[in-house]
């Protein structure tokens, strides 16, 4: 059994029904590597940053009758939760895996984040392609940000601070027969190299 990365089989415990059932299956296929991720690069992120990032992986603790869509590792620097800060995030739908940074509806640093962020969108150009962006953590959508124009990436970034529950988060998606699961060291590896390329858009 693989420590860190998943199999193509883990993504389909999104498909079982019913709350306890599909609980049961996260527990067992797709915790233990999120609690191991979380301790690998709650490390990493620490010695990067010269400060203690925490790992957060998501319980689901509410739920009582509809079952998750998707579940995650999040790091932030704070160790009593995530959502107020700006964090990266691992984490899995059934249809794909995400490596991203950014932040979340429930966060007072969202226009700080879209000020530094709408002044950075020559390095968003520069990032590879397959980079993309999501609008709602809680959406499988994922936009590639080669696909966006200069005024639709603003206006993603300005509805950040106009919106409510404006959100705003960076990174890539992978599917579940990529060559990136096949070993740990592939999978950490990638990782890595996406928490790497987003330092520039980090808020410490």
């Amino acid at each position: 059994m693989s420590k860190y990365t998943f199999k193509e089989n883990d993504f389909k415990t999104f498909d079982i029904d019913g709350l306890e059932p599909r609980m049961d299956a996260i527990k067992k296929n797709i915790r233990p590597q999120l609690n191991a991720l979380g301790d690998y690069f709650s490390d990493y992120l620490s010695n990067q940053y010269d400060q203690p990032y925490y790992p957060h992986v998501a319980k689901h603790l509410r739920r009582t009758v509809n079952p998750p869509n998707d579940t995650w590792v999040a790091f932030a620097t704070n160790n009593r939760g995530y959502k107020m800060l700006p964090h990266y995030q691992i984490g899995l739908f059934g249809s794909h895996l995400f490596i991203m940074y950014g932040v979340i509806y429930e966060s007072e640093y969202k226009e700080t984040c879209a000020n530094k962020w709408l002044d950075m969108i020559d390095t968003f150009r520069a990032l590879p392609d397959n980079f993309v962006i999501s609008k709602d953590h809680m959406k499988e959508e994922k936009l590639k940000i080669s696909e966006l124009s200069d005024e639709e990436l603003i206006k993603a970034i300005e509805r950040l601070k106009k919106v409510k529950k404006g959100e705003f988060l960076i990174g890539k998606k992978y599917l579940p027969t990529d060559e990136v699961f096949k070993s740990d060291e592939s999978f950490l590896k990638e990782v890595q190299f996406v928490f790497d390329t987003l330092d520039p858009f980090t808020i410490q």
